[in-house]
């Protein structure tokens, strides 16, 4: 169980089992995933997990108890009890009434008026930070956080018409169902990637690569991370599932 919102769709519900992970390379397994967060993206969850399906709290304890996606919830048992007597998602499944007594229990009005009442304070690490002093914001050239992208220093106030493009080449040619993530993923950070060894380089270890998500603040990161789902098919990368752009363009 993880918390609420984002927390599982950027990789964050940790990794998994070294064995099953191994076995998943050699033997191409395919995994499923249910969740009830906010993305269902390819490898968005987990770069090994392909399938990931959106369903509610409910239903994900459910998949939970059972172990497999595999499964018609409304005839095949979750398991047995002690006694060896199937046990369905019917005898389970609560009632309005049971979920309303449980919400009145666990939902308190003082509980939210407690927590938010300090929201904007932080907690004793946030308050003990340094704090810079300026109008403008002080970049740290040696954060791989964040970083001042180059390509706004030198925009005008006064709006510039469109030019044509010229000289251009085609970079991906893409199937159906391309989400944002296939473009710019924001899971985990793979160490041979481009992103990985750019952090790698300047001494940042994987265990503490963190996501591209987090690192969105820096661009020399993220344009790195372009097109760099492990679940891409660029038809210019000779149809290979994986990250990357073509290695060379024509007549090279």
């Amino acid at each position: 169980m993880v918390g609420y919102g984002c927390a599982t769709c950027i990789g964050n519900s940790g990794p998994l089992v070294a064995a099953l992970e191994r076995a998943v390379k050699e033997q191409k397994l395919v995994l499923a995933a249910v969740l009830s967060g906010n993305r269902n993206f390819e490898a968005r969850i987990h770069p090994l997990v392909r399938a990931n399906y959106l369903a509610s709290p409910l239903l994900v304890v459910a998949y939970a108890l059972a172990g497999t996606v595999d499964i018609d919830l409304t005839r095949e048992p979750l398991g047995y009890d002690t006694f060896g007597k199937p046990v369905f998602l019917a005898d389970l499944w609560p009632s309005v009434a049971e979920l309303a007594e449980l919400a009145q229990t666990a939902l308190n009005p003082e509980l939210f008026v407690r927590e938010y009442a300090a929201a904007l304070e932080g907690g004793g690490a946030w308050r003990e930070m340094a704090v810079p002093t300026g109008a403008l914001f002080a970049w740290d050239p040696e954060s791989t956080y964040v970083q001042e992208p180059p390509f706004l220093g030198h925009l005008s106030l006064q709006s510039v018409p469109p030019a044509d493009v010229s000289g251009a080449r085609v970079l991906a040619i893409l199937g159906d169902s391309v989400t944002t993530d296939h473009i710019s993923p924001a899971g985990s950070i793979a160490p041979d990637s481009p992103a990985g060894l750019f952090l790698i380089e300047r001494g940042v270890q994987p265990a503490d690569f963190n996501t591209y998500g987090a690192r969105r603040g820096n661009h020399e990161v993220l344009m790195r991370g372009t097109f760099a789902n492990i679940r891409l098919r660029n038809a210019m990368a000779d149809g290979r599932e994986g990250a990357g752009l073509p290695t060379s363009r024509p007549g090279n």
